[in-house]
């Protein structure tokens, strides 16, 4: 908690700017090292990543509308999210059936409950799977797989007694394949990765050679700490992994060393585990674990403020068009409720936008209430082309019709059309005294609307 209060305390500095620009990314650096760290994130990987953080952040500005704080984090979680895969969430659904992985793991990081986890969330979405019992060192481990696979509905296959790990895990996959499943989780016994266990590693290589699976997957404690990183390597050198599973993230781990995993091998984390129940596995989602490693719980707000600053550029182009022109569309409404509600007021957007900050609009047109933009949002959606493209066609038996269809009221359909006309209005006064235009947008842009 020491190293989170610390890094608070370097964005409040950040904030308030009492130190000079350079000194204050200096501190803020400094602090989020000890925070990663103490998140067990490699010691190589932290220094890496925050010299990548340092010349991106002496190298760029926050854009307008944007604090500096806001802008900082960004960056930071930009770096962290890019080895996770950005906002992208991992794809579950196998490329091929039957689909063969081969589970590997450090003895003690919840290997074969997850094997059932992931069988089970399988099952809920309609594949057969089934489980290959091949850890023949753990005392008890075929008749705790075979329990889990009971409770669940999902078969298992194993040869109690048995000496021959390799041999069960070929039988076995050849077995499931004709008995119709069409995702064969094999499990294996626990390794450390170190010295003595050699002879482990070569058998966990040698089954692969056999059963040739179609991904291999690491079980990862979420509590490992430092040594992820030369584990994560020594398996990956022994058979190349091509996914992560993070367990045990229920408790106070933050799982940093699942990014250093992440480093060693290159593999994308695919599963977290969250909690002992069977059920209690999910997808894994960059974002939300990027958070949890920086212990910033505002970040996902923050990214969703920028995301909608992106999502702004159709906005900015159809409002250049609109000045250009004297006129908008129904359409470029519609775009616009849909960014305010996204980024706040329009007269904040416009802020934002440089080029159109000098377009003065009044408190009745800014601010206008969540719910009655969601209203006016289904009436457009109950309009044709034409009548978006020109609202001067809407009769009586239009509105009418269109009320009905939006679920709303004639008058509410009206109180749209008198906001649509007002902001016809602020633009005509625009148009005359010449506003420019938004930096990048070209005549062709504007004829072609």
């Amino acid at each position: 908690m020491k190293g989170l209060e610390r890094i608070k305390e370097a964005v409040v500095r950040f904030v308030k700017g009492s130190d000079p620009y350079e000194q204050a990314v200096e501190s803020f650096i400094k602090e989020l090292q000890k925070t990663l760290i103490q998140a067990d994130v490699n010691v190589k990987l932290v220094y890496e990543l925050s010299n990548k953080i340092r010349e991106h952040a002496r190298s760029s500005e926050p854009p307008p509308g944007f604090s500096r704080r806001d802008w900082f984090i960004k960056i930071v979680y930009d770096n962290l999210a890019e080895l996770f895969g950005g906002d992208r969430s991992p794809s579950i659904i196998p490329p091929k059936q039957p689909y063969v992985v081969l589970m590997v793991g450090v003895q003690g990081s919840g290997k074969t409950t997850t094997c059932a986890k992931i069988s089970y969330l399988y099952k809920k979405q309609g594949y057969r799977p089934c489980m290959v019992a091949a850890d023949t060192y753990r005392p008890g481990a075929y008749d705790q797989l075979a329990q889990l696979g009971e409770m669940i509905g999902v078969p298992v296959y194993g040869e109690p007694g048995s000496q021959d790990p390799v041999g069960i895990a070929m039988r076995g996959v050849e077995a499931m394949i004709k008995k119709g499943c069409n995702i064969i989780i094999v499990d294996t016994a626990g390794r450390h990765g170190y010295g003595s266990e050699q002879a482990l590693l070569d058998e966990m290589k040698s089954i692969a050679e056999v059963i040739k699976p179609d991904e291999v997957m690491l079980v990862l404690d979420a509590t490992i700490g430092q040594r992820a990183y030369d584990l994560a390597k020594r398996f990956h050198e022994t058979v190349p992994i091509g996914s992560i599973v993070v367990t045990k993230l229920d408790g106070s781990a933050r799982g940093g060393g699942a990014l250093s995993a992440v480093a060693a091998t290159g593999a994308v984390i695919k599963f977290i585990g969250t909690g002992e129940k069977i059920d209690e596995i999910e997808v894994f989602n960059p974002r939300r674990f990027t958070s949890r490693i920086l212990g910033l719980g505002d970040i996902e707000g923050i990214i969703e403020k920028f995301r909608a600053l992106e999502e702004s550029k159709e906005l900015e182009k159809r409002l250049s068009n609109a000045i250009a022109t004297g006129r908008m569309t129904l359409i470029d409404v519609y775009v616009q409720l849909k960014s305010i509600l996204k980024m706040g007021p329009l007269a904040k957007i416009l802020q934002m936008i440089p080029g159109l900050s000098g377009l003065m609009i009044g408190d009745e047109e800014a601010k206008i209430s969540e719910k009655k933009m969601r209203k006016w949002i289904n009436i457009m959606d109950s309009m044709t082309y034409e009548e978006l493209q020109n609202p001067k066609i809407l009769d009586k038996s239009r509105i009418r019709r269109i009320a009905i269809g939006s679920g709303t009221s004639v008058e509410e359909v009206k109180e749209l059309l008198s906001y649509y006309e007002n902001l016809q209005r602020i633009l005509k006064e625009a148009k005359r005294r010449r506003l420019p235009l938004l930096r990048g947008v070209k005549k062709a842009d504007i004829e072609a609307e």
